[in-house]
């Protein structure tokens, strides 16, 4: 069973939505740990409510982002964890992190990739007036939010949506598309092919 570590800056839906998959055997992993760089995210009790050991690397107590990621890193590297999940993490992992953990970092996007990269995905969906938006789930490489895509869905964007409307119908999309491509991961079904994933 393969050792899973999420990364979370929030509220923490989608590690909840993780962990409920793992409880009800849709998921064969561990949720070894969950990292955070926010002492206030409200991930943090929902870890503490199912038993998984937390870590907080708190970003403001460092003087630099360098040496921010350098902690952040020997926590991950401490977790020994086969995969680590950034579910609402809301800051770019430094190359130094993404080399050392080559094809073992998934993200959630809050949008149909290539589109709409960065902070507020739902809000550029919505101001460009698309028809359709979406989630991604993705392997992270050094590029923003430009990895090789493991599973998309599509939510449709409604006249009447505003960014908070259009953000809710997502995650709840989100809620299943990252547990299921975690599970891909964990059943070895996940062959990256250069920009691309394969799945068998």
């Amino acid at each position: 069973m393969k050792r899973i570590a999420v990364v979370a800056s929030g509220r923490g839906s989608n590690f909840q939505a993780v962990i409920d998959a793992i409880r009800n055997g849709k998921v064969p992993a561990e949720c070894a740990a969950l990292i955070t760089d926010n002492p206030k995210a409200y991930a943090l009790e929902r870890a503490r409510k199912a038993g998984v050991p937390c870590r907080i690397i708190d970003y403001a107590a460092f003087p630099s982002r360098e040496v921010y990621e350098r902690a952040l890193l020997a926590t991950m590297q401490e977790a020994n964890a086969d995969l680590f999940v950034l579910a609402g993490y809301m800051r770019i992992l430094g190359a130094s992190i993404v080399m050392a953990f080559p094809g073992k970092i998934i993200n959630i996007h809050p949008a149909l990739l290539p589109c709409f990269t960065g902070l507020h995905a739902q809000r550029q969906a919505v101001q460009h007036g698309v028809k359709v938006a979406g989630c991604t789930v993705h392997f992270v490489d050094e590029s923003l939010d430009g990895g090789p895509i493991i599973l998309q869905k599509c939510v449709p964007v409604l006249d009447s949506d505003d960014e908070d409307a259009l953000a809710e119908r997502i995650l709840s999309h989100e809620h299943q598309c990252l547990p299921e491509s975690i599970r891909l991961f964990c059943e070895d079904r996940l062959v990256i092919e250069g920009r691309k994933v394969r799945i068998i």
